[in-house]
């Protein structure tokens, strides 16, 4: 078996080397689009089995390389970016596999046993790569990348299901527009927030005079989605009377208004999404189970924030930019500590808490880089409830950071003997409020003499009789 590996970055190309010459494969190195051009029409390199094709190379995008039919051979797209509009158009233009950086070496070599004789023609592209919104470095994230990449142009039906705030309505809409109907409508509608009487005439349409207050005839979702896409949220509330509808119109494909008598034939994707374990409705008798099965065709399970918090960091730096971008402001600098308690709190809104965190800490912060503190303060007693794990020099780097923040860097003078000055009152006092105030003993413990404890008590005006 043959390979051919084209990325400018030698440190990748070794490594892949090194994986797939243990693997037996004789390897061929490309640094450039035009280097891999030239191996690919050399006729004694027609017997290639595996491409793996960087998409920003020096001289091109590998990414429209692949879209216009130089490939006979499966390829693997690597790359830097981990949004799903990459992946996404790698399975569009053909690509055999998706491969973020830096990616697991136990998964190439699952790649190269996927090989097969077969030969796979890349399809060109043909619509543009719209902005993407969903993004994630973890391995989770990634493998739900690759189911969406996969059912994207399809028909099928999916059942997006996730907590509350992790952006189902989103992957919907991604979905939507990555597939073939992207032109036509996409059509959402929350069925846990209309109510019970009124929900079957807004998802199926009605006739004039079919109700009181019906005074004209008036399209359903349904119908305003035909050709394109119906996006159907927290489909786990819909009532039991109107599951058994929803279910023959699935299965029919077909609508009829309330009050009217004609059937109307229509073209629509469904997606449907909910927060709610719905084998546990199923058992409960609040959903009806074959139902289930007919929207559970393709699941996707979009993973809390807390399941995967190597993507924090990523997150909360693309929305605290595109929150500033929003208010015409300038991003202030995401320190250190700032990202680390991001990281730590546990999001019980998900992404929907850390978006409106991002948006509060662009608009509030003071200075010109968020600090600790400001997310401390942005979160409430949840952020604050994670400094007990913190370590005391931890904890002190953490409030000397904020102490430098707030008097000013450029305005720092004296700092060890104004940081003293904040450090020694409070030792002092825990020490004597250990010992009872028993000098002779604070002295042993912070190992100073007697008489300097004496004279630090009497610079700090801290009075030995309260601790007795």
């Amino acid at each position: 078996m043959k390979a051919l590996l084209i990325d400018d970055d030698e440190g990748i190309r070794w490594i892949l080397d090194r994986v797939l010459q243990e693997e037996g494969l004789e390897v061929l190195h490309a640094g450039s689009i035009a280097e891999a051009q030239t191996i690919l029409t050399d006729k004694a390199h027609a017997d290639i089995n595996l491409s793996f094709l960087d998409v920003y190379l020096p001289d091109g995008n590998g990414m429209e390389f692949l879209a216009q039919g130089h490939f006979s051979m499966p390829v693997v797209m690597l790359t830097a970016e981990t949004t799903f509009g990459h992946a996404a158009e790698a399975y569009r233009i053909g690509a055999m596999e998706y491969l973020p950086k830096p990616f697991d070496l136990d998964e190439v070599r699952q790649l190269i046993q996927r090989v097969r004789p077969a030969k796979e023609t890349a399809k060109p592209s043909t619509t543009a790569v719209k902005e993407d919104l969903i993004i994630g470095r973890s391995q989770a994230m990634q493998q739900m990348f690759r189911t969406l990449g996969r059912v994207a142009e399809s028909d099928l039906t999916v059942l997006i299901t996730g907590e509350s705030g992790t952006g189902k309505e989103m992957v919907a809409r991604t979905l939507h527009d990555r597939s073939q109907r992207a032109d036509k409508a996409f059509i959402a509608i929350n069925t846990a927030a209309i109510p019970a009487e009124l929900l079957e005439s807004e998802l199926f349409g009605h006739e004039k005079g079919s109700f009181t207050g019906a005074d004209k005839a008036r399209e359903g979702r349904f119908e305003q989605a035909d050709g394109g896409t119906l996006f159907l949220d927290e489909i786990g509330d819909m009532p039991a009377a109107l599951q058994a509808k929803l279910l023959r119109v699935l299965e029919e494909g077909r609508v009829q208004r309330v009050g009217g008598s004609q059937f109307k034939q229509l073209n629509v994707r469904l997606l449907a999404a909910t927060h709610q374990n719905l084998l546990t409705s199923i058992a409960k008798g609040k959903f009806r189970e074959d139902l289930y099965y007919r929207l559970n065709v393709i699941p996707v399970e979009i993973p809390s924030l807390r399941d995967r918090r190597d993507d924090i960091p990523e997150l909360a730096h693309y929305l605290l930019d595109k929150a500033a971008t929003e208010l015409s402001m300038t991003a202030p600098i995401l320190l250190d500590d700032a990202i680390e308690l991001l990281s730590r709190h546990d999001w019980p809104g998900n992404v929907r808490e850390l978006r409106n965190v991002m948006h509060r800490l662009a608009v509030l912060t003071p200075g010109a880089s968020i600090t600790l503190s400001d997310v401390a303060l942005a979160l409430g007693n949840a952020g604050n409830s994670h400094h007990e794990e913190e370590t005391l020099a931890q904890a002190v780097t953490r409030c000397t950071r904020q102490y430098l923040h707030q008097l000013g860097y450029g305005k720092a003078t004296n700092l060890h003997a104004n940081l003293l000055e904040q450090v020694e009152p409070p030792l002092l006092e825990l020490a004597m409020e250990s010992c009872n105030g028993n000098q002779l003993k604070v002295a042993e413990m912070l190992g100073l003499n007697r008489n300097t404890v004496r004279k630090l008590l009497r610079k700090y005006n801290i009075d030995p009789q309260s601790f007795r």
